[in-house]
């Protein structure tokens, strides 16, 4: 089982049980950012919205290997099923809105993986690691409509 490291723990982009967030929108990048150094993926499990106000209430984000998936309904006799990526990993990071002060807070956090995380090497593959500045965004665009 791979374990964050424990020297590690007391590092900023390390989530803690309590830390609070302006809106989802920075618990997102966070946990991605988080998701980055420690060498996985990262996923949004759920979020609640509230009926009355339209503002959500609590939300999850979670390791892409949480969970199972479900039964295949179809044939039983499908030439190539697609292989199993989910381990049933409990990584997440829960937070709920403070109606009080209008923020988010973390109040459920694991951090245990029960599976392989990234090397280092290959931090740069994973596609919530994908990013690219607007000076190469636009670089992009440039040269396509050039016809490069």
């Amino acid at each position: 089982m791979a374990e964050p490291n424990k020297e590690n723990m007391n590092l900023v982009w390390v989530p803690r049980a309590g830390q609070t967030f302006r809106n989802l929108d920075d618990a997102r990048s966070f946990w991605v950012d988080y998701g980055g150094h420690a060498g996985f993926e990262v996923r949004k499990r759920y979020t609640n919205i509230s009926k009355f106000v339209g503002k959500p209430t609590s939300c999850r984000y979670v390791c892409p290997k949480e969970g199972r998936r479900t039964e295949d309904k179809r044939d039983n006799g499908i030439k190539n099923p697609r292989a199993e990526t989910r381990t049933g990993c409990q990584v997440r990071m829960g937070l709920t809105l403070d109606r009080v002060e209008g923020n988010y807070k973390v109040i459920d956090l694991v951090l245990e993986h029960n599976h392989v995380l990234y090397l280092p090497e290959t931090f740069h593959l994973m596609l919530s690691q994908r990013k690219i500045s607007e000076l190469q965004a636009f670089e992009i665009e440039a040269a396509e409509d050039s016809g490069v």
